[in-house]
This record gives structure tokens, C-alpha cells and sequence, in this order.
């Protein structure tokens, strides 16, 4: 039986290539929707205010 958790320091081209290894960079997190979605929300408030005050 193999071992799932091989040493790659037990052979050379192995750990040339373990040391080599990039790691998967994260993905750049994307924007948030409610910023935009509080700032409609607050404009639709101001707005439903200011026609109340004026009629």
C-alpha cells in the first residue's frame, strides 16, 4: 500500500516540484449589491418625504 501523504523531501524532483507549486490565488471578491441597493432605497425615502411635505 502507498501512502496518500507522500514526503516529497524523499526525492529531488518531487520536492523541486512541492517547492515550485504555486498556490490558487482567491478570486477577487466582487461588490456588494446592497450598497447600491441602500443608496436607491434612501433616494426612494427622500424622495416619498418631500412629496408628502409638498402636497
Amino acid at each position: 500500500m502507498s501512502d496518500p501523504q507522500i514526503d516529497p523531501a524523499g526525492n529531488t524532483q518531487q520536492f523541486r516540484a512541492f517547492a515550485q507549486r504555486k498556490e490558487p490565488e482567491a478570486a477577487p471578491q466582487k461588490r456588494s449589491p446592497a450598497v447600491p441597493i441602500a443608496v436607491v432605497v434612501a433616494v426612494l425615502v427622500v424622495v416619498a418625504i418631500a412629496a408628502y411635505l409638498i402636497l
